[in-house]
């Protein structure tokens, strides 16, 4: 089953768009697997505390992006093969990247610096990682 303990509503634009990220970003990371069991939608709407019809409308996106399989009446499933998978990776890390250098440009930040901040950021994160048991 897929958790969605660690979703947090943000200010990241609609909620149905978090929850299909949410999604997306569990299969880039492989922790949402090919063949989960969703919950169901009364469920998800129950626990994020949000209308069903927002869940609704999120599960109508992953399904069209081919994502999950859905049957009336019956439960939802993760049904991405590998490649669409690997694509899904692809396009999170190009827009999110995008989206940081934007953000960086208009702080007025210069490619030399953001390469040296992200190079620092990375190693603090892995020293973190390290050091944690």
């Amino acid at each position: 089953m897929v958790s969605f303990d660690s979703f947090v509503l943000g200010a990241e634009g609609p909620i149905y768009h978090q929850i299909l990220r949410f999604v997306q970003r569990g299969l880039a990371a492989g922790t949402i697997q090919n063949g989960d069991e969703l919950p169901s939608r009364r469920v998800l709407s129950a626990r994020l505390g949000v209308n069903p019809n927002t869940v609704q409308k999120a599960y109508r996106l992953l399904e069209e992006a081919g994502l999950i399989a859905s049957h009336a009446g019956a439960k939802s499933y993760v049904s991405a093969s590998p490649e669409r998978i690997e694509s899904v990776r692809a396009e999170l890390l190009v827009s999110d990247v995008r989206r940081l250098a934007a953000a960086l440009r208009q702080t007025g930040v210069s490619r030399e610096e953001a390469q040296a901040l992200l190079g620092r950021l990375w190693d603090e994160d892995e020293k973190k990682e390290a050091d944690c048991p």
